[in-house]
């Protein structure tokens, strides 16, 4: 499985360019992305992250989502997306 860190920042001032950044691995071919270092977030990032989705669906591919951080599943069950987000611990 190829993947990419999600960074350690993923908020309003930094989702443009990580949105960029991540659409460019899932188009070289990754298939997951590890949020493990992920630190600093707000719903930002689960814009990013659904962004991420729908691009690897649309090439007909699958992104997993590993090591969500707890905080960030329990914002994404807030916003009611957590079933799109499905990531892994």
């Amino acid at each position: 499985m190829s993947h990419f860190d999600a960074g350690t920042t993923l908020t309003h001032a930094s989702a443009k360019a990580a949105l960029a950044a991540g659409l460019s691995r899932i188009a070289a071919g990754d298939t997951a992305v590890d949020c493990a270092a992920l630190a600093q977030f707000d719903s930002s990032a689960l814009a990013v992250l659904l962004a991420w989705q729908r691009s690897a669906q649309a090439r007909g591919a699958t992104l997993d989502i590993v090591n969500l951080p707890p905080k960030l599943a329990s914002l994404a069950h807030a916003y009611g997306v957590d079933a799109l987000i499905d990531g892994r611990h």
